[in-house]
């Protein structure tokens, strides 16, 4: 059956105070879901502490270490920090990183110098690039085509809620785009009609937990187990039976995040 096929949450914040009390709880019910790996994503040098832990200790969670858009002006990771922190052998990817406009563009120039920062150390030493983008549809794509022009590197879009013209470019960077608990949502027309289209060997899933539960859990926490509901549109958007869009996420992620094999 479906359920009992591997499922991967590509995209979650297991440092963040909203798993501060049931975290083992959490894993647990992710366990009994079918998750079989978690990526969790650190944003700031103040959480990486904590990220790493939780990483060691669970088997089935990896990390990956950036600083979100949102962060730049408050603090600054530098490169070389992040690349020591990238020979552990749990953090499999760069970010997130990137551009979010949607609040305001006061730290557009930071933030693309931040972006621009990240995708020369995923160019440099492999390890993929997981994107943010928020109401930056046109910056995003003028950089993204410009760096993989000067070198070719690996990437998600994660939570991919941009828009059509967005989607083919990243696609034809070769990226993968992500999907999230956005596409449950009875607004999303639009997203659900582009995802229609990407080739099912370019879809990840993930919750972005705690944020953005999918029906039915609307207005709930996120988190890691929820990522079947997603699983479940998702194959229907596709026109696929469930066991497959499960096999094939899974198998994109353990693709794209290759370290995880070493």
């Amino acid at each position: 059956m479906s359920e009992n096929r591997p499922l991967i949450d590509s995209h979650c914040h297991l440092d963040f105070d909203d798993f501060g009390e049931d975290l083992p709880h959490v894993i647990e019910r992710a366990k009994l879901a079918g998750v079989t790996k978690i990526l969790t994503i650190c944003t700031k040098i103040s959480n990486l502490d904590k990220t790493i832990k939780i990483a060691e200790h669970y088997d089935l969670v990896y990390f990956a270490f950036g600083l979100h858009p949102l962060n730049v002006g408050k603090e600054k990771i530098p490169q070389k920090y992040i690349l020591q922190v990238a020979e552990h052998k749990k953090m499999i990817g760069i970010g997130e990183t990137g551009l979010d406009y949607y609040y305001t563009q006061e730290t557009s120039a930071l933030q693309k110098k931040s972006f621009i920062e990240h995708i020369e150390l995923s160019q440099d030493i492999g390890l993929p690039l997981i994107i943010h983008s928020r109401a930056a549809d046109e910056d995003m794509r003028e950089i993204l085509v410009r760096a993989c022009n000067k070198k070719p590197f690996k990437a998600v879009m994660h939570c991919f809620a941009s828009g059509s013209v967005l989607a083919k470019s990243a696609l034809d960077l070769g990226f993968y785009l992500s999907m999230s608990g956005i596409v449950t949502f009875p607004s999303s027309i639009e997203l659900t009609n582009i995802f229609a289209k990407v080739p099912i060997n370019r879809i990840l899933i993930e919750t972005d937990s705690p944020y953005l539960a999918p029906k039915p859990f609307r207005g709930k926490r996120n988190e890691p187990s929820f990522v079947t509901s997603t699983c479940k549109k998702g194959a229907e958007i596709l026109g696929l039976n469930e066991a497959d869009f499960r096999n094939a996420t899974t198998k994109n992620f353990e693709t794209l995040f290759w370290k995880i094999k070493d």
